[in-house]
């Protein structure tokens, strides 16, 4: 892949995020110009909003953890939810494929990237370890606490009261 062409795709991929987040109806978004061309199918499409979610949310259950290390499990609840609030039409869009995939291959295909988001949580939450067999299982029931516990739009990131240790970093840095 050249410059240009990485760079059109990540241009074109923003424009499907934005796209996404402002119908929110989890329907991949192949009216945005350019699609067609950079994507060779719903498939390469959603593989690639995946990506991007996973990548999002790995980076937040990071920051969680490095600022609340005491309680693994709900840092990465929290992490699940900040990412879903940050990425609302990706979110929708996978929940909306991984319940109704369009064919067997992308059953297939969400049914591996859920199992290794699934494994993910649990290894992060400290419940698991990567070769553990029921570790999917154990990040499922995070999952589900993380959106049984979510409240759209009032994240903890986005409530007016800041957490213990940024109201001390905020005191020492003044």
């Amino acid at each position: 892949m050249t410059w240009n062409a990485f760079h059109s795709r990540g241009e074109i991929l923003r424009a499907v995020t934005v796209a996404a987040d402002a119908r929110r109806d989890g329907s991949l978004p192949l009216d945005v110009d350019g699609v067609r061309h950079v994507f060779a199918d719903e498939l390469e499409l959603l593989g690639a909003l995946q990506l991007r979610w996973h990548t999002r949310l790995a980076g937040r259950i990071e920051r969680e953890l490095m600022s609340q290390p005491l309680d693994l499990e709900a840092a990465v609840v929290r992490a699940w939810q900040q990412t879903a609030e940050d990425l609302p039409g990706i979110r929708a869009i996978i929940d909306q494929h991984r319940a109704h995939p369009l064919d067997d291959a992308m059953a297939e295909a969400m049914g591996t990237a859920t199992a290794k988001e699934h494994t993910l949580l649990a290894v992060m939450a400290g419940r698991a370890g990567t070769l553990d067999t029921g570790a999917a299982a154990v990040g499922a029931a995070i999952e589900g606490r993380a959106r049984a516990t979510r409240r759209p739009g009032r994240s903890p990131r986005h409530l007016g009261n800041p957490r213990l240790l940024d109201r001390i970093r905020a005191v020492l840095a003044a």
